[in-house]
């Protein structure tokens, strides 16, 4: 014989209060509402019980469902397990689930797990894989569904961002290569129907112009995805295409870490014949012969800033949460960068 669920009411009559303060006591959202004696009593009570919430019976009282879509690109991209930690570390504390999802940067697969999200009845949605492009996440935010974009930024939308200083890191890094003597520099760009990959090229042109370093055109060559395969394709291409260069600035560290493996099968030695950089300082690079000089941004911090401003959007609405959110980054000097062995 099944066992007879445990209500509020229940717990209110084990606790001598009224069913309105053990609801506010058992939701993390309203619990400082109530003194923390009370609050204590009640919950030790729900545990003593055995009670666990109706998610079901809650969500058709308040038309929340208490999950959360989140939207990675690469599942296998170990940068984004302290993204998914920050966010979690804001939302589970509230009562929040999180239902991940990975698009393998994939635009129909995108389309079509932004409308089995929304098919869920999700709250709103965390999304790191948008495209500079991106209709269906457009269209769900035009719907009423609040979302946040994460490393990401959807063109011609009012939806709200969280973005690293991508400016400054390409800067900060084409500054130290210039101290070492490196004067003509390449460049890996990442994908440009992602904003990663465009904001990065275009600071790397501004900032080589303006720091007044050599290159052309045939000095950049462009990964179709943030992979390690295709950085080593890029640094194969940029070898071949007879443009001297004695440093390779990679928009990302998986693209380094493939040109550095392209580097080695030629049997070029980095960092003493050229030095190669990346960006994001994704885990266990320190692991990794040459350990990668590098661009650090905040992982963790910028999982829990979005899931933040999600937060925000569920509380007060748009007009309260600012468009664009750019976190700092800092440059990370290790193994893989070294003097110009020309200058």
């Amino acid at each position: 014989m099944l066992k007879k669920r445990t209500t509020l009411k229940d717990i209110a009559r084990e606790t001598g209060v009224h069913v309105s303060t053990v609801s506010r006591a058992l939701d993390p959202a309203t619990r400082k509402a109530i003194t923390p004696e009370v609050a204590e009593k009640i919950q030790a009570a729900a545990e003593r019980l055995g009670y666990r919430p109706n998610r079901i019976a809650a969500g058709l009282r308040t038309n929340r469902t208490m999950t959360v879509g989140v939207m990675i690109p690469d599942i296998t991209n170990v940068i984004f397990p302290p993204i998914l930690r920050g966010i979690e570390s804001v939302l589970e504390p509230l009562g929040y689930a999180s239902i991940i999802v990975n698009t393998d940067s994939e635009k129909e697969r995108e389309s079509r797990l932004v409308d089995v999200l929304r098919d869920r009845g999700v709250d709103g949605i965390i999304h790191t894989a948008a495209l500079r492009s991106d209709p269906s996440i457009a269209r769900a935010a035009e719907d009423g569904l609040p979302v946040v974009t994460l490393n990401r930024r959807v063109e011609n939308s009012r939806i709200p961002y969280v973005i690293n200083d991508e400016d400054g890191g390409i800067r900060d890094m084409l500054a130290h290569l210039r101290d070492l003597g490196h004067r003509r520099i390449a460049h890996i760009a990442g994908p440009q129907d992602l904003s990663t990959g465009q904001l990065r090229l275009a600071a790397f042109r501004e900032a080589m112009a303006d720091l007044g370093l050599g290159g052309s055109d045939r000095s950049v060559a462009t990964a179709m995805r943030f992979h390690e395969h295709q950085g080593r394709q890029c640094a194969e291409m940029l070898l071949e295409s007879g443009e001297p260069f004695t440093a390779i600035l990679c928009a990302n560290d998986r693209l380094a870490l493939g040109a550095i493996e392209a580097l080695r099968e030629r049997g070029i030695d980095c960092p003493r014949e050229i030095s190669v950089t990346g960006f994001n300082d994704m885990p266990f690079l320190d692991l990794i012969r040459p350990k990668l000089t590098t661009v650090r941004i905040q992982q963790h911090s910028a999982g829990a800033t979005a899931a933040r401003l999600l937060l925000d959007l569920l509380g007060n609405g748009a007009d309260d949460v600012p468009l664009e959110t750019i976190l700092p980054v800092e440059l990370v000097i290790r193994e893989s960068t070294a003097r110009c062995p020309n200058g």
